[in-house]
């Protein structure tokens, strides 16, 4: 018996009493932590140590005393609510941190209410409860979704489904039109997110990709940076989402961490009785740490880097979570900032008169007189010196991460990241004004931005009258899932993909990246601030599959000398790296040939005719 029951016991406090206000404590608790951002994790870790102990104490006793408490009136859901709320915890754990283990403990007790079925008993008798349980199915989804347990997110959708028709007979008053618009959400969501998109883990594996051991040495870099921190941001009218998570969110964050042991996640097993001590994946002490066989937390794996995801967050919320990012940020870090939202502009990009930092889409490509079987692309960047003091003649251009009738402050202006540049950026945005942010290169506050800017426009598909994708973003499906999004590109669904021809093609664009990140580690012209970069796994796999989707969209036919289709990375990369070398097109032109789709790209005649004879020798 627990030193607690003793002393209740010498007490004479009946143990149901004990049990309650042991309850009253942890609700008070919880509805603290509940409400509290997922930034500023130094403040509040110490605070959810507190939380979770107590409800570490709440689990226990009840255990304990459980036949006691039953007797005392103790219902079934309440014991569920109990391990539904430890789940919670252990999320938002999660969602501060970025550390796995939190996210299989998670699993673990969500998992718990769905087999034990805590919240059947009187469920159509009492709204409450039957709501209880809708949202407890609709949290461990997301759950399963970040985990990737596709089979588990399919059950708990037809189970939802079930539960509310079971609830619109029993509550003929009660309206349940919210929950049809979550079951229409991630119903859409798994429409988007097929198993042909993630038939590869998007998260780094040291299978499947290079061991961040086995990364060459950067010639030219001075300093080694790390990446630290995310923030990541991504709001479109009628995007791809379920709850606060959009499809495009969802692949950075996920490339962003470590596929434990290379392999996918996997959990099963026997629902844990209890919680003890540990010690948490950052080496601070952490909250409890089940025995758990197939545990997807790996000791031979660094720690993930931290992210935050906002969604519709105001301008000022945005920065403030900017703010603390930085501040946080350690002195070998880099902070990652993944912005994908439309743009508003009053100047036109191809216009002439557009002065300093305009993009390069304007100024090159501008010949309609290029043949078909050679690149006319002249790639450029904005000049840094001139576009120096700059920033603010972009104010017209911004990016809006909320509703646009919110004006100001829904926008985000270039300029509005200038005060952050004293620590090192590296920017992914994704949006039709992408361009407009080359004006902070050569503005910036102590250190150079690296940037990687989406296209003006998006791919042409006649069957999809929005730009925006079913299936989210083209340029962040690139830098995700590059295999994939190549062949959606070329007009193929997963099941007209043979697996062999997949996997072919996996392997030959895996060693070509990998090919292609020993050479940029080797040049001798690569610019400082990738040079520091380029030892981070998880940004050297980005600016490598930039290079491929920069490439591929050169030598598409539909995107051919469009300019506009173009991304562009600041600062330049070395020309070796241009779509025009054949380094590049070699590459495009082995995987389009393995799908059958050389006819719908434009390679040069010399990387033609070498292709031609390296077959003719084979």
């Amino acid at each position: 018996m627990s030193q607690q029951n003793s002393n209740s016991s010498s007490n004479n406090i009946p143990v149901s009493e004990v049990y309650w206000t042991l309850v009253a404590k942890a609700d008070k608790k919880f509805s603290k932590i509940r409400d509290l951002p997922y930034y500023q994790r130094n403040r509040y870790d110490t605070y959810f140590y507190k939380v979770f102990k107590v409800y570490t104490q709440l689990w226990k006793f009840q255990q304990e005393n459980r036949q006691k408490l039953v007797e005392a009136g103790l219902k079934r859901w309440e014991i569920g609510d109990i391990a539904s709320r430890i789940g919670q915890l252990y999320f938002g754990q999660y969602m501060r941190t970025s550390e796995a283990s939190y996210l299989s403990e998670s699993y673990i007790f969500y998992e718990a209410v769905l087999t034990r079925e805590y919240f059947k008993d009187g469920m159509f008798q009492d709204v409450n409860l039957s709501n209880k349980q809708l949202r407890f199915l609709a949290r461990f989804m997301t759950v399963c979704l970040v985990l990737n347990r596709h089979d588990m997110v399919l059950q708990l959708v037809n189970q939802l489904k079930m539960l509310l028709d079971e609830c619109k007979r029993a509550f003929q008053e009660t309206d349940f039109k919210e929950w049809k618009l979550v079951v229409q959400e991630i119903v859409k969501f798994r429409k988007a997110y097929p198993a042909f998109m993630h038939i590869r883990p998007l998260r780094y594996s040291v299978v499947l990709d290079l061991h961040p051991d086995c990364l060459p040495q950067v010639v030219e870099a001075k300093r080694k940076l790390r990446l630290r921190d995310a923030l990541l941001c991504s709001y479109h009218p009628n995007e791809v989402k379920y709850s606060e998570l959009t499809l495009d969110t969802f692949r950075m964050l996920q490339c962003l961490e470590w596929e434990p042991s290379g392999s996918f996640y996997q959990t099963g097993g026997v629902p844990p009785s209890g919680v003890g001590t540990g010690i948490g994946q950052n080496g601070a002490p952490g909250p409890s740490r089940v025995n758990y066989s197939q545990d997807i937390s790996d000791p031979t794996l660094p720690p993930n880097p931290r992210k935050s995801i906002l969604y519709r967050p105001s301008v000022t919320n945005y920065l403030a979570v900017l703010a603390t990012n930085c501040e946080e940020l350690s002195h070998d870090g880099v902070l990652l900032l993944y912005l994908s939202a439309a743009g508003s502009s009053q100047n036109s990009f191809s216009s002439p008169s557009h002065g300093a930092g305009r993009s390069f889409m304007s100024r090159v490509g501008d010949s309609e007189a290029s043949s078909a079987s050679s690149l006319n692309f002249e790639f450029e960047i904005a000049n840094p010196t001139s576009a120096k003091g700059n920033c603010l003649s972009e104010q017209s251009s911004c990016l809006y991460i909320g509703s646009r009738s919110s004006g100001g402050l829904s926008g985000i202006y270039p300029c509005d990241l200038l005060p952050f540049t004293r620590r090192p950026l590296f920017l992914v945005i994704d949006s039709d004004i992408s361009k407009s942010f080359t004006a902070l290169s050569g503005s910036e506050k102590g250190e150079s931005v690296a940037m990687l800017l989406s296209p003006a426009m998006s791919l042409p598909i006649p069957t999809v009258d929005s730009s925006r994708q079913p299936s989210g973003s083209s340029f962040t499906s690139f830098l995700t899932i590059p295999l994939q999004a190549f062949i959606l590109m070329l007009g193929f669904t997963g099941s007209d993909i043979d697996m062999d021809m997949y996997d072919k093609a996996d392997k030959l664009l895996s060693s070509s990246l990998n090919e292609w990140g020993l050479l940029l580690a080797a040049s001798d012209n690569l610019n400082p601030v990738w040079a520091q970069t380029l030892g981070d796994p998880f940004l050297r796999r980005l600016i490598l599959r930039f290079i491929f989707c920069r490439t591929v969209l050169a030598l598409y036919s539909p995107t051919f000398n469009k300019t506009e289709f173009l991304p562009e990375c600041i600062p330049s990369l070395p020309d070796a790296f241009l779509p025009t070398s054949d380094t590049c097109q070699r590459i495009v032109l082995q995987l389009a040939d393995i799908f059958g789709a050389t006819s719908k790209f434009n390679f040069s005649e010399e990387t033609t005719m070498l292709s031609d004879s390296r077959s003719q020798e084979n």
